[in-house]
């Protein structure tokens, strides 16, 4: 397989994270989005979409958008299980994740962010001001959900799709020095899985591409 991703993007990572967690190997390709190579004509007709990031499988399907990618990778590849057994788990674990990618995300991406300050003018402050009050307070959300069932990984004893979203948006929230002392049990969450391997050597700073 092969995985078009930048180091910085959460939703790159969020896959990094699935793969090494299902222990499947890949070949890393770096697609660097400040300097625009999504935009390239290469890599839009690569993509068809201009975005990471897009996981070639071994037949040249294509398949983007993070959860649908880490979902097929739970299906296709059973061991360990991302998803809870039960249904209910299922769907909380699934909200959890959209809670992050649907409502924390989106708004901080780089093309959000770009339009920010290029389109619009924002002066950094406002940026910043911006960033914190989404990410903050979506984090906010999350903890509460978290402190209604606590448990070592988002759900349960073993990691799962949630974390796959929650530690990447975490390194956004450190990257752009959001507060973060008011999420204790997201934090603890967070601790729990930079301790695991598939966490911590797909991290942004080990990736081919950091800068």
């Amino acid at each position: 397989m092969e995985l078009y991703n930048y180091f910085r993007s959460s939703a790159s990572w969020r896959v990094r994270i699935a793969l090494a967690l299902k222990g499947l190997d890949y070949d890393y390709r770096p697609i660097h989005l400040v300097k625009k190579e999504q935009n390239s004509p290469e890599y839009l007709e690569t993509s068809g979409t201009g975005l990471v990031p897009l996981l070639v499988l071994d037949d040249g399907t294509k398949l983007h958008q993070s959860m649908a990618i880490i979902e097929y990778l739970d299906e296709t590849f059973p061991q360990p299980p991302l998803l809870p057994r039960d249904a209910l788990g299922r769907a909380r674990v699934r909200a959890l994740a959209q809670d992050i990618a649907c409502e924390i995300h989106p708004l901080n991406n780089t093309r959000v962010l770009g339009w920010l300050k290029g389109e619009l003018g924002l002066s950094e402050e406002a940026r910043n001001a911006w960033i914190h009050r989404w990410i903050e307070g979506g984090l906010e959300v999350v903890d509460r959900q978290l402190a209604a069932q606590p448990s070592t990984f988002c759900h349960g004893e073993t990691p799962g799709l949630a974390d796959c979203a929650l530690v990447p948006q975490i390194f956004n929230a450190q990257r752009f020095n959001c507060r973060l002392d008011h999420v204790p049990h997201v934090m603890r969450v967070h601790a729990a899985c930079m301790s695991h391997e598939a966490f911590s050597s797909t991290q942004p700073s080990v990736c081919p591409d950091a800068e």
